[in-house]
């Protein structure tokens, strides 16, 4: 992600919280956190402590996908993985997961969370074969998000490679 590629990133991001977590959390809420999240010092910030990688069809933006390293080494969490959803389904989001194993030398684990009532997302995981570590109940913004936490061992994937 460059900085000029702020503006695209904050649409998709808004464009994919309403289309994913209607009738999951209340819009009011989802609009504090894009506010928060993808203003342009927050998006500032991602490119500059963490890797945001951008997917690009016909050179427009259309994905985008955000990785942090945890404290453990070889640990990472993939914070955020999003598509408009008119290319979802269309491999995109396996090019940017994949992208991320790749690129990312040191990364043996990649967490995720996901909100439990998001079927999209949890079916992607888990075709993508990452599993349940835990469940919790998660006060985001004063609205209680079942929350499932999954990983994906990559380790045999990057064996394979070397």
């Amino acid at each position: 992600m460059k900085h000029s590629d702020s503006k695209a990133v904050k649409h998709i991001a808004e464009t994919t919280w309403h289309a994913t977590y209607e009738g999951i959390i209340p819009e009011e809420i989802q609009n504090n956190f894009l506010r928060m999240a993808y203003n342009e010092s927050r998006l500032k910030s991602r490119m500059e402590r963490s890797l945001v990688y951008v997917a690009l069809v016909d050179d427009t933006i259309v994905g985008f996908a955000n990785y942090v390293h945890l404290k453990n080494a070889g640990e990472v969490e993939l914070s955020a993985i999003y598509l408009l959803p008119k290319v979802q389904g269309e491999g995109i989001g396996t090019a940017l997961l994949n992208h991320g194993i790749r690129e990312i030398v040191d990364m043996r684990y990649v967490y995720i969370n996901v909100e439990r009532d998001n079927e999209i997302g949890t079916r992607f995981y888990e075709a993508k074969g990452f599993t349940v570590v835990d469940e919790f109940i998660e006060n985001f913004d004063g609205h209680d998000l079942q929350t499932v936490r999954m990983v994906l061992d990559i380790s045999p994937r990057k064996k394979a490679v070397e």
